[in-house]
């Protein structure tokens, strides 16, 4: 169930500078921030990398749907 406060298990399907991509269940999507989780004079991809399984806390869906998730929290 995609609420809020719901760890679930998605799939990174991209990596930016700020967070990560990750496909949920129920075919939704949601950004996972970065901030602070990872030190950044490294490579991001030295910790994550696309199509890696991960469990994700959601943290808040806006209005218009956008699900914000964190990689820490789970």
């Amino acid at each position: 169930d995609l609420a809020v406060g719901a760890i679930v298990e998605g799939k990174v399907t991209g990596i930016t500078k700020f967070g990560a991509f990750v496909a949920l269940p129920e075919g939704k999507s949601g950004m996972a921030y970065f901030g602070g989780r990872f030190d950044f004079r490294k490579d991001i991809k030295d910790f994550l990398q696309e199509g890696q399984q991960v469990k994700v806390k959601i943290i808040n869906i806006d209005q218009a749907g956008r699900i914000n998730l964190s990689i820490k929290k789970a």
